[in-house]
């Protein structure tokens, strides 16, 4: 259930940057992007990523591995972010979109990568005969 809404979240949020770019700085009293392009594209990467969410929640044994990816995704967001805010370049207040986008996934996503390794190596060591 996780995987399917973090897929509807996705594909909403990223629909939401590719429409309305600005919105979020000026959530956060920033001013607007001089290049709204580039928050348009995160929102394609965001929405990308519900693909793959849909494909582990439809077949969790074969499309497991693409959790990885998600969680990768999630740190360095948030390494990204932090990175940015320490320098001065992204209010601390701009941090609410790494809490939405992957802080609050982030325990799902690692508990599942987790246990699909699990299922993985006993599924080898039983074609092992071990």
């Amino acid at each position: 259930m996780w995987f399917i809404l973090a897929a509807i979240y996705n594909v909403l949020w990223g629909i939401s940057a590719i429409l309305f770019p600005n919105q979020y700085f000026r959530w956060f009293g920033m001013p607007p992007s001089n290049y709204p392009a580039l928050f348009q594209c995160i929102g394609m990467i965001v929405a990308v990523y519900a693909v793959g969410y849909l494909f582990i929640a439809l077949d969790p044994v074969r499309y497991g591995v693409f959790a990885f990816i998600g969680v990768l995704g999630k740190c360095f967001g948030i390494i990204g972010f932090l990175w940015a805010a320490f320098r001065g370049e992204l209010p601390w207040a701009f941090g609410w979109i790494n809490v939405t986008n992957d802080l609050i996934w982030l325990p799902a996503f690692f508990a599942f990568c987790v246990r699909w390794r699990q299922v993985e190596l006993e599924a080898g060591a039983r074609s092992k005969g071990v």
